[in-house]
């Protein structure tokens, strides 16, 4: 089997403009100079402005494409991502963006592609998608878990300092056992896992943290600062 990538960012990355390291990271995990890479925008119902601003990122570094799966999609969605190197799925609303994977059966190709040896990555949605859930407000202001996807174990937050609602609504899910225990982020950090094992959390912030929630507790991650 080959080697597996996912990284899971909390928020930031090209989104925001202040994360060209994490987003550097990403593209250096792939075996190619300049890799292929193709954004997913569903969560952001393909949002024109937040592909352009994908393009705008990677368009120096590597070869952007993406996927719409609004309107009407293309045909040849599997044969298309699976000959990609990044597979790059951008924030919004979790839940619909999962319900329109299943349609097209987008979601059975994310796992094939990512046991070939596709890197998998994203912000926020694109984040919570790849564990076996995650606390979401795609169901209205009021934060609620979602079951996802389950590549990877346990549950995740992102968004864990900048939305004030994340961290106190995350731990007392865990604390209930409405979510399995899991991992938080804070905006700029990228949790890499090789297979399905955190190897380390990594951020181009100065300050920004990851953290292990148990029910009744809290372990702050160590966080390697990329240059």
């Amino acid at each position: 089997m080959n080697e597996r990538h996912i990284v899971a960012l909390g928020g930031g990355g090209f989104s925001d403009g202040q994360d060209a390291g994490i987003d550097g990271f990403v593209l250096g995990l792939a075996e190619r100079a300049r890799p292929r890479i193709c954004f997913l925008p569903t969560a952001s119902a393909d949002s024109a402005e937040y592909v352009v601003r994908f393009y705008e990122a990677f368009r120096e570094r590597a070869e952007p494409s993406h996927l719409e799966l609004f309107g009407r999609p293309r045909r040849d969605i599997r044969d298309f991502l699976l000959a990609q190197d990044i597979l790059y799925v951008g924030g919004g609303n979790t839940a619909n963006m999962l319900a329109i994977w299943r349609v097209h059966g987008v979601d059975a190709v994310l796992r094939e592609a990512w046991e070939r040896g596709v890197v998998l990555a994203g912000i926020s949605a694109g984040s919570i998608c790849w564990f076996e859930a995650g606390v979401t407000d795609s169901f209205g202001d009021e934060l609620a878990p979602l079951r996802c996807l389950g590549f990877l174990p346990g549950s995740n937050c992102p968004h864990y300092d900048s939305e004030s609602q994340r961290r106190p609504t995350y731990r007392r899910l865990v604390d209930a056992r409405e979510l399995p225990p899991g991992l938080a982020a804070e905006d700029g950090v990228g949790l890499h896992f090789v297979g399905t094992e955190l190897t380390e959390a990594i951020s181009a912030r100065p300050d920004a943290r990851a953290f292990r929630v148990q029910p009744s507790a809290e372990e702050a991650l160590p966080v390697r600062r990329l240059g």
